[in-house]
């Protein structure tokens, strides 16, 4: 199929063929999703966050003639259940989740994908499972180091850039609790009381919206921002956060890198990504030379700037042709 849409580079828009809702483990139950053709090359999309889900958006990434198309909502986000739940929810549980989504599917190895914290889950489940995937296509690469967390959430990085915005998601905190925001936050996201999360929630979220791209219109906040959305992503992204991630060292991936280095894989990036800063994937790549590494010299964070549009659909049509191990 021809890609449609010169601006933003990705195929046009195409309807699930099938959806479900696969009970795991610790009594949660999994939203996901098939597109494109089913005789296709299998492809599993994982999406950021923690807490945030995979949208209509993220189908078109993939050639529909080409793949196999299957998208999950992780643990409590999106359309899983129980929403926003933080019970059992640790990268190992999200790990073992993708496995039985491909075992119930019937796919005997596919292509992962992923961006933010989706790039780190796809790195942590090709690690445990390399015989299961046949490449990686990641980007804006996370790694839940402290520093990595303290760029974003504590005074003195990205709220140099975004001063403005970073005095309404600090001032949300009384100043007795700023010396850990993240812990601050996450007080408040579980509270018992639904309104006292919500209130914490909507700057959380805002502040991790605007500071995604280069620009972000207002309008194109509020249409994200819904109550349901905030919460879940700010809930699971605090749990996970104050947990480093659940990984046994803050290294742990590069520790690990021996496993998936055989794997062919793609890493983009955007010059200018806040959330999270280009120096986490070069360092990726340093560790890795195998991997591609694609610098995107007009882009942010967000997986759907035109220039790492352009350069994730070039990575997966890259792919497209090879046959699965």
């Amino acid at each position: 199929m021809m890609r449609q849409d010169p601006v933003s580079w990705l195929y046009p828009a195409i309807e699930p063929r099938m959806t479900g809702m696969l009970p795991v483990t610790d009594g949660h139950t999994l939203y996901f999703e098939e597109s494109g053709n089913p005789d296709g090359k299998p492809v599993v999309f994982l999406h950021g966050g923690p807490g945030g889900n995979a949208g209509p958006d993220d189908r078109r990434f993939f050639d529909p003639d080409q793949y196999r198309i299957v998208l999950l909502h992780q643990r409590g986000a999106g359309k899983s259940l129980p929403a926003a739940s933080l019970h059992e929810n640790t990268t190992w549980k999200l790990v073992s989740d993708i496995e039985a989504l491909r075992e119930h599917l019937g796919i005997a190895c596919w292509q992962v994908f992923g961006g933010s914290w989706g790039s780190t889950l796809a790195l942590a489940y090709a690690i445990q499972h390399p015989e299961r995937v046949t490449e990686l296509v990641l980007r804006g690469i996370f790694m839940v180091r402290k520093s990595e967390l303290d760029w974003l959430y504590q005074e003195g990085g990205a709220s140099q850039l975004f001063p403005d915005e970073w005095e309404k998601f600090r001032d949300f905190i009384p100043e007795f609790e700023r010396g850990d925001m993240i812990a601050a936050y996450r007080k408040r996201l579980i509270d018992p009381d639904p309104a006292v999360q919500l209130a914490a929630a909507v700057p959380w979220t805002t502040w991790e919206m605007t500071t995604s791209r280069l620009y972000t219109p207002p309008e194109m906040i509020r249409a994200m921002m819904t109550d349901d959305f905030a919460v879940k992503l700010a809930r699971i992204e605090t749990h996970y956060f104050v947990n480093r991630g659940f990984f046994e060292t803050e290294t742990w991936i590069f520790e690990n890198l021996h496993r998936i280095r055989s794997i062919p894989a793609v890493i983009v990036h955007g010059r200018y990504d806040v959330v999270c800063p280009i120096r986490t994937g070069w360092e990726l790549h340093q560790a890795w030379p195998e991997a591609k590494f694609v610098a995107v010299p007009d882009a942010g964070h967000a997986s759907r700037e035109p220039g790492i549009a352009r350069a994730l659909v070039a990575a997966t049509d890259r792919f497209s042709g090879g046959s699965n191990r």
